[in-house]
């Protein structure tokens, strides 16, 4: 399938411009710009990006990949997938040991058929000050038996690992984890900015949900926030909902810290769904007016955003179109190493997503197969 397009977006272009994709079977054969090589078997009006890729999501659709359940987490996916997201990795909160192994292993039958992109472990090597909406008395430290019991249970599906550096043990599994290829990212923590430092020098190369569940920057105590935005090996990651994190700051990080910030939604089962009670793990959630919190509080339980809004939120506080595309595709897939999405490139995913003068999703390719 050869497929034109009036405004396409390459890797390192600045602005889209009229171009052509050949599709063969499930990838990008070629790919380039002006005129297509032979007559074009499907043209495409609008703006023409990769898929998005969400590196941190829990849930969609009314549904949770916090489950044992393949099918549940089959309804994630279609909800994201129709708002642009064409690669996912399903995050886990804070469970008991357990009960994480069986949905470590549940989610990797996902990974083995290409359904899913990885799991991230959001939990539950977390510090307790700084839980946010996972379950306290279930955080425990990372202790190297069940870092192994963990991986194990993922069969190389596990890509992406959130720890508090001050949990006991914490540097040393953070060695642990990146000698095994699994990406660590700092979070949850109320670590200073030395031992953040000394995290990052162990290995850690990401930072989750920068400045949401962290001790906050102060001019003396400047916290785990700025050894993180500062250090070029780490990508930040930013929940552009408007509600984490202010659009002015979100902008501000992006211009500081340009190619190394990637949006990602932190979605609980009410993204693409109805206002209403849910339940994070085993934590209640109640969400009105589309902000998630855990139910009787204020504490911020996840969000309701999905890659789209945030790509819109993106261009509405002044980053430019080309590199919100980026912070929501080709940058969190270099963050986890996943080589076969997040651009329009021969050898890559035929995932291709088409979007309206106003960047909403009319049509989403998976595969080389058209979904919507």
């Amino acid at each position: 399938m050869l497929i034109s397009a009036d405004r396409l977006l390459l890797p390192d272009a600045d602005d889209p411009a009229p171009g052509w994709l050949d599709v063969a079977a499930d990838r990008i054969r070629a790919a380039g710009t002006g005129m297509p090589p032979r007559p074009a078997d499907e043209r495409l009006t609008g703006l023409v990006v990769p898929g998005y890729v969400d590196v941190h999501s829990h849930g969609g659709g009314g549904a949770s990949f916090v489950t044992e359940d393949p099918d549940a987490a089959r309804r994630v996916l279609a909800a994201h997938r129709a708002a642009g997201t064409t690669t996912m990795v399903a995050s886990l909160v804070t469970g008991a040991v357990p009960d994480l192994v069986r949905q470590v292993s549940a989610l990797a039958g996902l990974v083995d058929s290409g359904e899913l992109a990885g799991i991230h472990l959001e939990g539950p090597w977390l510090a307790a000050g700084h839980a946010g909406a996972h379950p306290r008395r279930l955080l425990c430290d990372p202790a190297p038996e069940v870092v192994d019991e963990m991986l194990a249970a993922g069969r190389g599906g596990v890509r992406l690992v959130t720890v508090a550096p001050e949990r006991a043990g914490a540097l040393e599994a953070i060695s642990r984890l990146t000698a095994r290829g699994v990406t660590v990212a700092i979070g949850h923590t109320a670590a200073g900015y030395d031992l953040t430092r000394r995290a990052i020098e162990a290995g850690a190369r990401g930072a989750t949900h920068l400045f949401n569940a962290m001790a906050p920057l102060h001019h003396r105590r400047p916290g785990p926030a700025l050894a993180l935005w500062e250090d070029p090996r780490v990508t930040l990651e930013i929940i552009l909902d408007g509600v984490h994190v202010r659009p002015e700051l979100a902008s501000f990080v992006w211009r500081t810290a340009p190619g190394r910030v990637a949006f990602v939604t932190d979605a609980m089962a009410a993204a693409g769904a109805p206002d209403g009670d849910y339940v994070l793990g085993e934590v209640d959630v109640q969400v009105r007016g589309r902000i998630a919190t855990v139910a009787g509080t204020d504490t911020i339980a996840g969000s309701t955003l999905t890659l789209d809004r945030a790509v819109r939120n993106a261009a509405a506080a002044g980053i430019p179109l080309a590199a919100a595309i980026r912070a929501a595709t080709a940058i969190p897939a270099d963050y986890l190493g996943l080589t076969d999405v997040g651009r329009l490139a021969a050898g890559r995913y035929a995932d291709v997503i088409v979007l309206d003068g106003d960047l909403r999703v009319t049509r989403v390719l998976r595969r080389g197969r058209w979904e919507a």
